[in-house]
């Protein structure tokens, strides 16, 4: 794929086969139809929802589940700079006016015009009904799902309500400098995610890369960064935002004792998380082996499942509140892991519902928080956190988890119960607690030497599906802790490469010779 102009903060094919971003944020266009795409830029600009506004895709076509076909079917050469010109010409039109992002793309030989269209910051927005009439109509959109309607009534009511009410992540944060954003730290996101606006940053500066990242703007002689800006792309966002931490406390005596260890993490909102995580992974999880004298395979459970303590890691960081000086709290022990975030769920949730895994939120309190998170696939969005932590608890066999909130919805808990068959790593007892290696993480291990790159590891391997090697081989090595990441921050760098940890050396040398008994 290539593209000329301004260039995606996204990656494009991702975009397109909405895997970062929902079917209802993305409206596909076979060609230019001025009226209906200027409603469609209003809609996304008012973003109802608080969802972060979306994209329209001009000259692809989609199947009648509005899915993306491919190839697709592209906008001719000679009407590029004619669409570009009209389509100036209507945004102003938008009441007050409104201009997205212009990408031009080329898929497949084929030309695309994509427009990012964030939410406004002037909202609500109104549009004409038809930009060519000579007598003009102005009405307001918002987004219904995937399609693009008049907002009556009532729901009139609620967007004029909204006016000046933008998402505290996607505020101008007044108080700081569009110097005060880490071109590095822009820089590596673009990279990870795989953007072609990766390219054109070391050209770009400061400003003019956060502009396009849509994490600065303001007038040309007086920028600002946007909190979201400051909470990814700044070495210590704290400065801004006190409490922007992960607290990490473990209880050896349970919560009623006496003795407590704490580890604070601080630093940009994905490492800060990602450090977190992988912290209570290496110290507070184990797998407990139960073998049965009746049949050969062993029983395998966690004493609390990594996937849903992500889930609930990542929830609190997305759903927190970043204008509380209350950090997020993990607190552990023998019996459970606990994930505290301040305020609770919003009031149109209800508590019965969010046991359930059913509660859908109306309007989320970060939408461009949720975007990142996204585009870094920390969260897949869209309320899946709940049902995927219930998901995961029932897949290892634990108790079901509990989540509480007070009648203020001032604060947010979600406890996870120890498998009740888990045992304490010091209790000594005839079942074993141990990390196994399996046969594909052993292969790995052999012939890992130094500092190795995906590629060269699966060429060692002799493995030609990436997929099947990243699934059954190097994601359980790293899993294991035998393997780890030499840029742990940026997993998918070009750069990344994988090397043995201590207990990965350790481990071969206890089993010399392919000996794994």
């Amino acid at each position: 794929m290539k593209s000329s102009g301004s260039k995606l903060p996204i990656n494009l094919n991702d975009l397109l086969r909405q895997r970062t971003v929902e079917g209802e944020r993305i409206e596909y266009k076979t060609g230019w139809n001025p009226d209906a795409i200027i409603r469609t830029l209003c809609a996304f600009a008012n973003d109802f929802e608080n969802l972060g506004g979306g994209y329209v895709v001009i000259g692809q076509d989609c199947d009648a589940d509005g899915r993306p076909v491919f190839p697709p079917v592209g906008l001719p050469d000679n009407q590029l700079d004619k669409i570009q010109r009209e389509l100036l010409a209507h945004c102003q039109l938008i009441q007050p006016p409104y201009f997205p992002v212009l990408s031009l793309e080329v898929v497949e030989g084929r030309n695309l015009i994509v427009l990012q269209a964030p939410g406004g910051q002037t909202r609500p927005y109104k549009a004409p009904e038809a930009v060519t009439a000579s007598k003009k109509t102005w009405r307001y959109y918002i987004r219904r799902y995937s399609s693009t309607v008049e907002a009556k009534g009532d729901t009139e009511q609620e967007l004029l309500s909204l006016a000046a009410k933008v998402p505290f992540d996607d505020r101008f944060n007044q108080f700081a400098r569009v110097d005060d954003l880490s071109k590095p730290l822009m820089q590596d996101f673009l990279q990870e995610v795989g953007s072609a606006l990766a390219a054109d940053a070391p050209q770009l500066s400061v400003e003019a890369l956060a502009r396009q990242m849509n994490v600065a703007g303001g007038p040309a002689e007086s920028p600002w960064p946007k909190n979201v800006g400051l909470l990814f792309f700044n070495e210590t966002p704290e400065r801004f935002f006190p409490g922007v931490q992960i607290d990490v406390v473990w209880f050896p005596e349970g919560a009623g004792g006496d003795r407590f260890d704490e580890k604070i993490f601080k630093g940009p909102l994905a490492r800060m998380t990602r450090e977190a995580l992988g912290y209570i992974q290496r110290n507070y999880l184990h797998e407990t082996v139960i073998k049965h004298p009746d049949r050969a395979e062993a029983t395998r459970l966690w004493n609390f499942p990594y996937a849903a303590i992500e889930e609930a890691v990542v929830n609190a960081v997305y759903h927190r509140s970043y204008e509380e000086r209350e950090p997020i709290e993990v607190r552990i022990s023998h019996d459970e892991l606990s994930v505290l975030s301040f305020p609770g769920p919003d009031r149109s949730i209800r508590m019965e519902d969010l046991k359930a895994g059913r509660a859908v939120s109306r309007r989320y309190r970060n939408r461009r928080i949720g975007e990142f998170l996204k585009e870094l696939e920390m969260t897949e969005g869209r309320s899946t956190g709940i049902p995927k932590i219930l998901q995961e608890m029932a897949a290892n066999g634990s108790p079901a988890p509990l989540f509480e909130t007070d009648d203020d919805r001032l604060a947010f808990v979600i406890r996870l119960p120890r498998h009740p068959l888990s045992l304490v790593p010091t209790t000594e007892v005839t079942t074993e607690v141990t990390t196994e290696v399996t046969t594909e993480v052993e292969r790995v291990l052999r012939v890992l030497v130094g500092e190795m790159s995906r590629q060269e590891l699966q060429e060692e391997l002799a493995l030609k599906n990436d997929e099947h090697f990243r699934k059954a081989y190097l994601l359980p090595a790293l899993g294991s802790g035998l393997v780890e990441m030499t840029l742990p921050d940026t997993p998918r760098s070009s750069k990344q490469r994988y090397r043995l940890t201590a207990t990965g050396r350790r481990w071969l040398e206890a089993h010399p010779d392919g000996d794994s008994a």
